[in-house]
């Protein structure tokens, strides 16, 4: 298969162009950002978008300009989430302006470029069997424009919440070469534990980007009546041991949290002294320790910088 640049045209749609500058137009866009942060899982289903959501309200609360791309384009969740759905998108010379939360978190999504709450994602193309040849790419030029064209201002973290899969990193490392780094969302489960390790290696190991640690969804159950804390799943295996060394810490399950979300409520503005809400603080903290050149990993469980 022969390159771009091996090809003796390009039909006059000069796409070489038309990417290096919209890759320009993301390096100069980055420059107000201090700290990158992917946020990904190999698995689906394990809370990811709920984490992003909460730790990016975590962050603002402490005092942080905070910007989220919502880089799940076929599959977005996180307007709803951060109860901006209803936003209307302004459009100025310096870029879009994005949706902004009751505490001040940015965020910009597909979601919010959708005109009814049943439409698909649909690329142009002669048939929808023809899109799909060129889904991949046609999604990683839509999320080059979320970061390029969105009018984020200074802000101290921009996260990043990534599909489920191992595929996705390399294209957001394209994208943002000098990425901060990078959390990992698991649960307790053998079998997510089985596909999460597949994140970490790529992560760590193929594309050489920081880790910032591992995060355990749902680790337990906190019964509202009692307080006692039991196992939510099954297995009562502990972390392997890869996800220990790097571990951030452990959310408990709260329902509340699940309304929160479909409600498009703070968390941990409702509920700041519930165990899940102090569990997400201290991994928000934790992320700024990490910035700030801790080695998060040389300290005792639980501690927090």
């Amino acid at each position: 298969m022969k390159s771009y640049k091996e090809l003796p045209s390009d039909a006059g749609s000069n796409i070489i162009g038309q990417v290096t500058a919209q890759a320009n137009r993301v390096q100069k866009r980055l420059t107000s950002v201090k700290h990158t942060v992917a946020i990904m899982s190999g698995k689906g289903g394990v809370g990811k978008s709920s984490l992003t959501a909460n730790l990016a309200t975590a962050l603002t609360l402490k005092g942080n300009a905070v910007g989220v791309v919502d880089a799940d384009i076929n599959g977005p969740t996180l307007a709803k989430m951060m109860g901006v759905r209803n936003a209307t998108l302004t459009y100025t010379p310096a870029g879009v302006k994005p949706a902004i939360t009751t505490l001040g978190t940015k965020l910009i999504s597909m979601d919010l470029l959708l005109a009814e709450d049943d439409a698909p994602v649909l690329w142009n193309a002669h048939t929808q069997k023809d899109a799909f040849t060129w889904r991949s790419t046609m999604e990683v030029s839509a999320l080059r424009e979320f970061i390029a064209d969105t009018e984020w201002g200074t802000l101290d973290y921009l996260l990043l919440d990534l599909p489920p899969g191992t595929d996705r990193l390399p294209n957001v490392v394209e994208l943002i070469p000098n990425l901060g780094g990078v959390i990992v969302v698991t649960i307790p489960s053998e079998v997510s534990q089985l596909i999460v390790k597949k994140s970490v290696t790529m992560t760590r190991d193929i594309l050489n980007v920081p880790i910032i640690g591992i995060v355990e969804n749902m680790a337990s159950y906190v019964c509202q009546h009692c307080g006692e804390e039991e196992h939510l799943f099954v297995t009562e295996e502990p972390l392997d041991d890869v996800f220990q060394k790097i571990s951030l810490g452990a959310v408990p399950f709260d329902p509340r949290l699940a309304r929160a979300s479909d409600n498009g409520i703070a968390y941990l503005d409702e509920h700041p002294d519930a165990p899940a809400s102090k569990a997400l603080i201290q991994i928000a903290e934790k992320v700024q320790a990490f910035f700030e050149g801790e080695d998060l990993h040389a300290l005792p469980v639980g501690a927090v910088s």
